[in-house]
């Protein structure tokens, strides 16, 4: 079986890679030319563990392919995955999905024999039937039906979630739908993955509410250890009660700065904007987008609380920048509002990420100092702020802090370290939920 996958992005590149693994014949599509060559050189435009040596694997196996040219491979394909970007629309919250209907009428030009259009992009519900009118509209002699098929890849452990998911989501509607994608994901069987096949809307669906219900999940366990700190509790201790529940489950109760990333910020926006659309009251999903946005902001309140009420012309050392561990990925990262912020009440920030730098240069303030370690970021700070819980800042011992810093004042908003450690050795140490 042939697919081809418009857009080498991360969810492009990583179901490209993955599908070729299972050992179709894949070739990913792409606009940039640059971005092409550089795959086919072996250097990847995102950092994704793993990704590098899977698609290498498959390059040399004669699996996987890469190209701008779109004509030959979507005439060959059996199924064409659209992965393409749909970011917030400016203005107004939306899902912007020019590309994807760009993707949809481009593929109509060059479709021969029956083949399935899958949209792999998370996009609103309606956008299905709106690809199939377009491709209709294009091309009115196209055999093809088009399926739904949500991703739910974490950013530093997509390849594993592409291998070994908890479930498939599948919206087809015609058998021949239905059984082709049936057989893209044979390979999963052996694990015994549960594929749910569904209508295109409730697949579409299905991608923004278990994205929104994590965010809010985050959010609920980030306004319990706000309580926490006011009543002497344990926000630690709570979360384990809570998950310890099987009905509550214990994932996504870490308490910390708000959620960032590619996915949560624009998928609960486009959700509300949905809902609105259709006159459905979802709330407590609202709340949570404005609730995230404050959150992110208070937390350089929080380190000018602990520097004392003021860090005019003091350096404070942030570590990590990106949104979460193991990606570079900046994207709505709590970094682009904590620094910016601080960097305003007159501090100098010096930042590092073992793997964000050169995107955050390109999106945090110019005063913005970088440094090429850890050590070098904390040395002769007045204050460190952890943002990212990367796990060599878990190896950093009180000693490397009081060592490098002239300050004292360490304020972890992921709770890297126990409390009692940090303040015995000497440190000022704030966290979060934690008395």
């Amino acid at each position: 079986m042939k697919l081809a996958v418009i857009g080498t992005g991360y969810v492009g590149l990583v179901s490209g890679a993955c599908f070729s693994e299972f050992g179709f014949d894949v070739t990913c599509i792409d606009k940039d030319a640059a971005k092409i060559d550089s795959i086919q050189s072996g250097i990847m435009p995102i950092y994704e563990p793993g990704l590098d040596d899977l698609v290498a694997r498959n390059v040399a196996a004669g699996r996987l392919h890469f190209t701008t040219d779109m004509a030959p491979a979507v005439a060959a394909a059996d199924a064409v995955f659209i992965a393409v970007g749909t970011p917030t629309r400016r203005g107004d919250g939306h899902a912007d999905l020019s590309y994807v209907f760009g993707a949809a009428a481009e593929i109509a030009t060059h479709l021969q024999g029956y083949t399935v259009v899958v949209t792999k992009s998370t996009v609103p519900v309606g956008t299905g039937r709106e690809v199939e009118k377009v491709i209709r509209e294009t091309n009115q002699q196209a055999d093809f039906d088009v399926a739904s098929n949500p991703e739910f890849l974490r950013e530093g452990a997509a390849i594993g979630d592409f291998m070994r998911p908890d479930r498939v989501v599948v919206g087809a509607e015609s058998d021949r739908a239905q059984d082709m994608l049936r057989a893209l994901y044979r390979p999963l069987y052996l694990i015994e993955t549960p594929v749910l096949m569904t209508s295109l809307e409730t697949s579409e669906l299905i991608k923004y509410a278990s994205n929104a219900f994590l965010a809010v999940k985050i959010s609920y366990i980030n306004q319990m250890a706000d309580l926490c700190e006011r009543v002497g509790a344990d926000v630690h201790d709570v979360a384990k009660g809570m998950g310890l529940d099987k009905r509550i489950g214990n994932k996504f109760l870490h308490p910390g700065p708000g959620y960032g990333g590619s996915c949560f910020p624009k998928d609960t926006l486009a959700l509300v904007r949905t809902a609105e659309d259709h006159a459905a009251d979802i709330g407590i999903v609202n709340e949570v987008v404005a609730y995230n946005e404050r959150r992110k902001l208070s937390m350089a309140d929080r380190v000018v609380a602990a520097a004392g009420g003021s860090v005019e012309g003091k350096v404070i050392a942030v570590l990590g920048l990106a949104f979460k561990p193991e990606t570079d990925d900046m994207r709505d990262s709590p970094a682009l509002d904590i620094i910016p912020a601080l960097t305003a009440a007159g501090a100098v920030i010096r930042g590092y990420d073992p793997k964000s730098m050169n995107e955050a240069r390109h999106l945090l303030p110019a005063a913005t100092e970088y440094a090429d370690s850890a050590m070098a970021c904390l040395k002769d700070a007045d204050i460190a702020v952890i943002i990212t819980e990367w796990n060599e800042f878990r190896a950093l011992t009180p000693s490397h802090y009081l060592d490098a810093m002239s300050g004292s004042t360490l304020v972890d908003l992921r709770n890297v370290y126990h409390p009692d450690d940090m303040r015995a050795a000497g440190l000022t140490y704030q966290s979060i939920g934690r008395s």
